[in-house]
């Protein structure tokens, strides 16, 4: 199976390490993200449970970073209730929110994980979704490393309805709410004719990730329905009901599956009006990112080089 990416990744084709799966009609991970409250991934630990790097400080280009969770015991943690047919889920995108990359590591038995990405240099924000064994719940976490290299960053691209990823179009219908649901349809063409064919992924026809802009808080939904419910359709378009943890401007990132290929299809969307909820926490400024109880820096402005 090939993995291929819009905008800049769309080089590294190929991976066969899958993007976020899960069971349709589900809030998905980060379930307070999902209802309006805190997003995810703005904490390196949570709960008693930390993730944490073999290295920060990464050389560019393609290749295998190790990490782990570590418990509340202070031991890596090797028990996992699967979320979405998957013990973890890892993503992976620079702080200009570039690169996204969605795949699922593989675990030994001492609770170490290990997960081939294509870096390039600059400042990323890695995420891991996870549902410890004994705990009440899933959690998001997200930490902070350094590529080393000439550091470009691009600017968020403008806010858009159409994204383009190979032969594909995908158009976006809806409007992202903070503090209240609000419906979004993409709808997947190739050729300029509708796809009315899409595959099941783990156990969905789509997966949506959504980062806020400033601070890369995290939420992920899923769509309404599920293959093979007699209800949905497999296309053209995948509907997701999702609720912005507050107002501002998102980067969305969706994955979808045709022929045998998993592609992310990527837009820019700001917030429609709506009432925001009571326990949302408002982004850093741009440039500022997140700081976990271990800390993590933030994003960086002009080209820099790393060492």
């Amino acid at each position: 199976m090939r993995y291929t990416k819009g905008d800049v990744m769309n080089q590294h084709a190929g991976h066969e390490q899958t993007p976020h799966g899960a069971h349709a009609g589900h809030a998905g991970h980060g379930d307070h993200a999902a209802h309006g409250g805190r997003p995810g991934g703005l904490s390196v630990s949570e709960d008693g449970y930390a993730l944490e790097l073999d290295a920060t400080v990464l050389p560019a280009g393609v290749r295998t970073i190790g990490f782990r969770v570590i418990g509340p015991d202070g031991r890596p943690v090797t028990d996992f209730v699967p979320e979405h047919e998957k013990d973890l889920h890892f993503i992976a995108v620079r702080r200009d929110t570039t690169g996204f990359q969605h795949v699922h590591p593989v675990r030994d038995a001492k609770g170490d994980w290990s997960v081939e990405l294509a870096l390039e240099p600059g400042d990323w924000r890695f995420f891991t979704d996870i549902h410890p064994a004994g705990h009440d719940g899933t959690l998001t976490l997200g930490i902070d490393a350094a590529v080393a290299g000439t550091y470009d960053p691009r600017p968020l691209p403008e806010p858009t309805r159409t994204a383009r990823v190979d032969a594909y179009t995908v158009t976006l219908d809806g409007d992202l709410l903070p503090g209240a649901p609000g419906e979004l349809t993409l709808t997947v063409s190739r050729d300029g004719r509708p796809v009315t064919d899409l595959q099941p992924y783990l156990a969905a026809y789509g997966h949506l990730v959504a980062l806020r802009a400033g601070d890369l808080g995290y939420l992920h939904v899923h769509p309404e329905g599920e293959p093979g419910d007699g209800v949905t359709a497999s296309g053209p378009g995948i509907s997701f009901v999702a609720v912005a943890p507050t107002a501002g401007t998102y980067r969305l990132y969706l994955d979808f599956r045709h022929d045998d290929t998993v592609r992310t299809a990527e837009f820019t969307v700001r917030t429609a009006t709506a009432a925001p909820g009571p326990d949302a926490e408002s982004p850093a400024a741009p440039g500022h990112g997140a700081h976990g109880e271990h800390g993590g820096h933030g994003g960086h402005h002009g080209a820099h080089a790393h060492h």
